[in-house]
Order: C-alpha cells, then sequence, then structure tokens
C-alpha cells in the first residue's frame, strides 16, 4: 500500500499509528524520545474512559506503545532535523541526526511545545527580524549578518541552511557549548544573551558581559525542532501557533497530516487519541488514491 511516518510518539501519534497499521499500511514512529511526552511527565490520569484507578502517565504511555509494536509498527528514537518533499515530489523525507526516511504520507503529532528566547526583544521583532525558519526566510537575509540562536543539532543544521545566503552567520549558544562540532565558516559566540534591539527590524544583540553583535537577523533554534516549524517549512498552513487541519486531519499539502495538541484545542488525552485515530485513517485513504 504504502508507507506511513508519524512524528511524535504521544497520545496522538501512537493512536495514528495503531489506525494506519491496521489500515495496511507501513508504519514508522519517529520521536525524540519517549521521556519528552507530555504524557510521560504525567504524574496521574484519572479522568480518561476506562480508567477505574489513577494510572500514571508513563504507564499509560507504555501500554500504548507496546500495543502498536505488537501489531508491527516500528519506532525510531532519533531528533528530527527537517520534513522535506523527495527529489521527485511524490513523497517525504524525513531528516535526523543519525537516521533519514522516506514516506509516502507523514502525520505530524508532536504536541504543542515551542521553545523560545525569553529576554526583551523577542516577542517585538518577531517578524522583524526574528525568524523561527532559515528554509523559509534565508532569501531575505542574502548577503546580510545573521544569527542562530541555539546550541544543538537542530541550531546546527539551521545554521547550515543560512550559510550559502548570508554573508556571515554566527551561532549564538545563550551560555552553553555546542552539542556538535561547528563549522568553520559558522562563528559560535557562548555568551549569555541579554537583550534583542533595534529600531524598526533587529539591529543588535546584547550580552550579558557588556558586548554586543550587530545583526540584520535572528533565527531562534532552541532545543529540538516543533511541529509549527516543521509544518511550515514543507508548506503547510498555520493558524496562529498551530497547524491547521480540517476535520479528517488533513493540512493544505497533499499526504501531510497533523494531529493532537500542535492543532490547538482542547489539550487532553481524549482528543489527542481521537485527533490520531482520524489521521491514521485518512492516510490510509490517502495512500489508496496514490
Amino acid at each position: 500500500m504504502g508507507k506511513v511516518v508519524i512524528i511524535g510518539s504521544g497520545p496522538a501519534g501512537v493512536s495514528a499509528a495503531l489506525y494506519a497499521r491496521r489500515g495496511g499500511a507501513e508504519v514508522t514512529v519517529f520521536s525524540k524520545g519517549l521521556s519528552l511526552s507530555g504524557l510521560e511527565k504525567a504524574e496521574k490520569i484519572e479522568n480518561y474512559y476506562g480508567l477505574a484507578e489513577p494510572i500514571s502517565g508513563a504507564e499509560l504511555h507504555a501500554r500504548g506503545i507496546d500495543g502498536a509494536k505488537k501489531i508491527g509498527v516500528e519506532f525510531v528514537e532519533d531528533e528530527l532535523l527537517s520534513l522535506m518533499f523527495n527529489d521527485t515530489f511524490t513523497g517525504f523525507k524525513i531528516t535526523g541526526k543519525d537516521h533519514m526516511l522516506t514516506a509516502d504520507s507523514v502525520i505530524v503529532a508532536t504536541g504543542a511545545y515551542r521553545q523560545s528566547l525569553n529576554v526583551p526583544g523577542v516577542k517585538e521583532f518577531a517578524g522583524k527580524g526574528i525568524s523561527y525558519c532559515a528554509t523559509c526566510d534565508a532569501f531575505f537575509y542574502r548577503g546580510k549578518t545573521v544569527a542562530v540562536v541555539g546550541a544543538g543539532v537542530y541550531a546546527l543544521h539551521e545554521a547550515q541552511a543560512l550559510l550559502p545566503h548570508a554573508a556571515q552567520v554566527f551561532m549564538l549558544t545563550n551560555g552553553t557549548e555546542p552539542v556538535a562540532e561547528v563549522p568553520q565558516a559558522i562563528r559560535v559566540c557562548t555568551a549569555k544573551i541579554a537583550a534583542i534591539e533595534g529600531g524598526e527590524r533587529v539591529e543588535k544583540v546584547l550580552f550579558a558581559d557588556g558586548t554586543q553583535l550587530k545583526l540584520d537577523g535572528v533565527f531562534m533554534a532552541l532545543g529540538t525542532a516543533g511541529s509549527t516549524a516543521i509544518a511550515k517549512k514543507i508548506g503547510a498552513q498555520l493558524d496562529g501557533n498551530h497547524i491547521q487541519i480540517d476535520a479528517h486531519g488533513a493540512t493544505n499539502v497533499p499526504g501531510l497530516f497533523a494531529a493532537g495538541d500542535c492543532t490547538g484545542g482542547l489539550l487532553q488525552i481524549a482528543k489527542a487519541v481521537y485527533q490520531g485515530a482520524e489521521a491514521g485513517l485518512s492516510a490510509v485513504k490517502y495512500l489508496r488514491t496514490k
């Protein structure tokens, strides 16, 4: 039939995996790690259908994953770097730190987490020199000086995406050391960031040690790739900070679906499981029409 890759191993992702697999698709769940799920961190679940006694989020999570594995769903643990179309635009390519997967359909179920920088200027300059997507906005910074905020593999990936366009690329690690080797073409600054300043647009970054760096743009890439960044880079429409879907979990990008907290609305397990089921079934229907 075809292959479905689901990004995220929470309730929405696992529910989608169950329905897509039972529908006949080959299914892989791609996730940074089970311990990062919001459900995994919940101490007690008491308001979920069928549970007479409270259960920890970790146990409920583990039960869901075990059930998916028993019917043949594969789980890959890796950090997601990018989701793009394949070379022929007939499917998708999912790139991680250590893995590269291809898929005929993708379901994004990464939750609502989006990490930013809590310093003056970040909110004020959003869209005015501050970006969350290097692939989307690199074109606008041709020949200019830019910086990527972050110290992880995702930040390095974003910085490398800017190199062919910008005159100079900095990696601002905000007080920590980079977790991976950084090419010489990217200049690393480990000073703690105090503020981002400018007039109508970003002009400079101020550091806690009193120094400053003149910049034309700042790209946020703290932690790992968030769901909105993943969706936006491949052309999916957003509703604020959430992925926009129809009643069947479909985005405006053919073959790309989304489910759970990343779509907004009620942030509850029951809603995530329902949306996951809908997205899983929709992905199977999509594969049957290809």
